[in-house]
Formats: C-alpha cells, structure tokens, sequence
C-alpha cells in the first residue's frame, strides 16, 4: 500500500536518525537540561529574533497544545477556535478535560476571520458567560489553506485590543514556512502571537514539537505544568538531538518543501485530469471531489483519508505527502485513475 493518509507514517529522516544512532551511548542529563537541548534552542532562537522567547520541547501536538492552554488559562476562561480546529473536533476533548470550554468560531476555507471573531468575542459579554481568553489557530488550517501575514497582523491586533492570547498550532508549520503563498517568517509568529509550537512530528523528526512562548508573562513557572501533565521527558535529549538537526542546516525547511512540492505534482496531475478541490491548497494537503466508486478502487492500493461527503455519489478525500513520497508514488497514483477511468469508459 501507498500512503497518502498522514504525513507522519515513516519513522524519521534518515539525518535524524543517524543523529539519534550516534549519540545512543552518550550520557546526558535528563528532563530537557541537556547540552543537545540548549543547542537546539539557541538554533530555533536565530530564527526568532529580536523576540526573545521561551522554547520548551515537548513529546505530541496534543499535549503541547492542553499543557500551553491550561497553563495560562483561569477556571472561567475559555478558548475560541475555528470549527474546523484540531482541538474542536479531533483530540478527545483533551481541552474540555482540563476545565475549558472550546467555543467554536465559524471559519471560511478552516480560516477565523475578523468579522466572526469580533461577533464571538461581542456575543460573550456578561459575568454569567464564560471569558474568551485564548484564541487559538493553526497553520496551516486543517485544510490545508494559509493565513496571509496581513490576515495574522489583523487578528493579532484584535486579540491585544482585547486582552485575549493568540495561540497558534504549527503541526505543519514546516509545511506553511515553504509554501509558495506564504508570506510569514518564524520571526512573524514569534512577534505576533503570545506562543505557537514548531511541529516536528509531521516534518521529519521521530517525535516531538517545540514550544515557543513569546509573551514573557506566560513564561514563568511553565515547566512545572509540564511535570504534571506528563509533558517532562526524562530522556529529553532525544527531542533536543532532533531539533538541532532540524535547525542547524535548515534541514526543517528542506523537509516541508519536499513534502509541499509532491503535493502539488499530485495537484496539477489532478487538476489535468478535471477533478475539482475543495479549497485550494498548496501545503502538503490535498481535499479532491472523487467519484465514490474511484475511491473503492484506489483503496485497494492506496491508503487516505475520506473527509467528507460531498453529494450521493461523490465524497471528499484527504491526500497528503511527506518527505518521504516520491514521484513514483504520484505517478502510479494518477496512473490507477487513468486506468480506472478507461475500465469504466468500456463498460458504459
């Protein structure tokens, strides 16, 4: 089977890999106190400046994502979250588990815009209501879609009008960071939210995400909510090999760019054979209209996911890539539609 299913099927580049291998035998000391982790800090914090932040390196997007939360939020304060968030819908309640509701925002394309945020923030006014306090978004969204610099800046100054922090989840930041539309830096995401995470899980490392908390009031004391949400790796090192590896040669930025580029070789070859897309993306995301019965066939050969449906004969799908996807892989993809297509030209 060919996988177009998740972007984080593999086990790790094979750079990272052989940076575990050759340090397996060192000794070091543990809970993220390392020589290895302090390297990859100082490797992430060049990309960050002037912001001076805080970067912690932690084991999942989940936990990343309810450690930060419940650490900064009061009993009474919520988050907002576009409706197709990845808190909203897809991590168990995780947030909702740790005394927080999610309330969800409307989105355009996966996108928060202005408009509906202020009317969300509007509608919650009174002492009887749950607080907003933390807005939180991803990049890019779950459809694969990208917030310009522009859109950031307006939400951004919104959220410091009105006291709330702007958290920002980068699972496929790699992704964002190389895409041809994007328009932001890590020194953006640094400057205009309070915190987001640098996601290595999905762009090439064994695990783990790293943490960026820029607002220096949310800073103090943050390891100690690690501790107790089990977030504090005792081999941390492991997490502060990877991201050195990831940042010392701009081998993050190789690897979302790999990823991005098979996507859209997937993307024009769809596009020439007349398939329409949901959104229009060009991450490593792809959300196709297929035929319900081309889906049945390419199942058989191929792994993805079926997002939504679209009509009675007709369903969404998820085709996603990785570093690790090769051409081969898209061309024997298209090809089995092709054939397909002919086989079903013949029988009608």
């Amino acid at each position: 089977m060919i996988n177009f299913q998740i972007d984080y099927a593999e086990g790790a580049h094979p750079t990272i890999m052989s940076a575990l291998m050759q340090t397996n035998m060192l000794q070091t000391p543990g809970y993220g106190t390392d020589y290895y982790c302090q390297q990859a800090k100082e490797y992430i914090q060049t990309y960050l400046n002037p912001t001076k932040c805080d970067i912690h390196f932690l084991m999942g997007g989940t936990q990343t994502n309810l450690t930060f939360i419940s650490h900064v939020l009061r009993p009474y304060e919520a988050v907002l979250s576009p409706s197709t968030g990845h808190i909203a819908f897809n991590e168990t309640g995780s947030i909702e588990a740790t005394g927080h509701k999610v309330i969800e925002i409307p989105s355009i394309d996966g996108k928060v815009t202005l408009e509906a945020l202020q009317k969300i923030v509007a509608a919650h006014n009174t002492v009887h209501m749950l607080k907003p306090k933390l807005l939180y978004l991803s990049n890019p969204t779950e459809l694969g879609t990208l917030y310009s610099k522009q859109e950031l800046e307006r939400l951004s100054h919104f959220c410091q009008d009105h006291q709330l922090y702007l958290y920002l989840d980068g699972a496929r930041l790699g992704s964002a960071l190389t895409a041809p539309s994007n328009t932001l830096q890590l020194s953006d995401y640094a400057h205009l939210t309070d915190a987001f995470y640098i996601g290595g899980t999905k762009n090439g490392a064994l695990f783990g995400e790293a943490l960026v908390i820029s607002n220096p009031l949310l800073q103090d004391c943050f390891r100690f909510s690690m501790k107790q949400k089990g977030a504090l790796l005792a081999k941390g090192r492991l997490l502060g090999i990877q991201f050195a590896e990831l940042f010392q040669n701009q081998l993050y930025f190789k690897i979302g760019q790999e990823a991005n580029s098979m996507a859209q070789l997937l993307k024009e070859g769809l596009s020439t054979l007349n398939f329409p897309f949901l959104v229009d993306s060009d991450t490593n995301q792809l959300f196709p209209i297929f035929p319900n019965s081309l889906i049945d066939y390419l199942h058989q050969r191929f792994t993805f996911l079926v997002w939504d449906t679209y009509d009675e004969s007709h369903s969404i799908i998820r085709l996603i890539t990785s570093f690790s996807t090769t051409r081969q892989d898209i061309y024997e993809f298209l090809s089995s539609i092709i054939q397909f297509q002919e086989k079903d030209a013949l029988q009608r």
